[in-house]
């Protein structure tokens, strides 16, 4: 008899499944952005505990899988599967689109603190995603600022973590330009899309390289950005370094990318 396959589910599928209650929720992230925050309930797996998981778990307990973009947990469904358990769902993209679907469904309304800064940077109160000059949104403006306290109130609020400027950039491109590793912190906790390619096919990690920002590169490198990228005149980061620094971080990174690989 074969085994039942685990299935895909998106955020809005896994919310309903918490609701029937019962559920265990297993989460492959390490412990760092765990502790940070996870989903209410969740058990962090590992490598140290998977076997006294899969053994001490009653099989027809529902299993939910989640990992940081829906890639992790591919794999460890398909273990729960093959191990047995009749239930088995991983969640597509991860904690980064859970918490998307949180913001939408359950945002915070801004704060005064908050809507004095919209206003001093002469955004309307009640569109936190408006677009100033060459298409720069608030949570854009505070990511280059640095100002990730500002960058948190707007994620919890609900602004869009997806909205792109006038060349295609997101927010952590900005984070990134104005050299902020505290308000790079807070987006890709948020989940922002870390190998999010511009107009051109550039991305943060490439900018980076190219300005020689090595703070930059290092914290998206040990993210999970991608060196292999290339851009639509087909360089990738690794051409575009301009300091030793950064080609030293970018050679590493792609000899270990090529060892994973093999």
């Amino acid at each position: 008899m074969s085994r039942p396959p685990f299935r895909r589910i998106d955020s809005a599928t896994a919310s309903k499944l918490l609701g029937r209650g019962g559920v265990l929720v297993l989460d492959s992230r390490d412990k760092t952005h765990f502790d940070l925050a996870h989903i209410d309930g969740a058990r962090r797996l590992s490598a140290a505990n998977l076997d006294a998981t899969l053994l001490g778990t009653p099989k027809a307990t529902p299993v939910l899988l989640y990992c940081y973009h829906g890639n992790a947990s591919l794999t460890y469904g398909q273990m729960f599967a093959d191990f047995g358990f009749a239930e088995v769902y991983s969640l597509d993209g991860g904690f980064a689109a859970w918490q998307r679907l949180q913001r939408k469904t359950a945002p915070t309304a801004p704060g005064p603190r908050l809507a004095q800064w919209l206003q001093q940077h002469g955004y309307p109160a009640d569109d936190l995603d408006a677009a100033g000059e060459h298409g720069m949104t608030p949570l854009m403006r505070a990511s280059k600022q640095g100002d990730a306290e500002t960058v948190f109130e707007l994620l919890q609020a609900g602004a869009d973590l997806d909205a792109v400027n006038a060349d295609g950039n997101n927010a952590l491109w900005l984070a990134c330009v104005g050299e902020s590793l505290d308000a790079m912190d807070v987006l890709l906790r948020a989940g922002v899309a870390l190998n999010h390619q511009n107009d051109n096919g550039a991305t943060c990690l490439m900018y980076a390289a190219s300005t020689g920002k090595h703070a930059v590169v290092e914290k998206l490198l040990a993210a999970g950005a991608d060196p292999l990228l290339k851009t639509l005149d087909d360089f990738s980061a690794l051409d575009m370094a301009a300091t030793i620094e950064c080609l030293r971080l970018l050679r590493r990174a792609g000899h270990e990318g090529l060892a994973a690989a093999g």
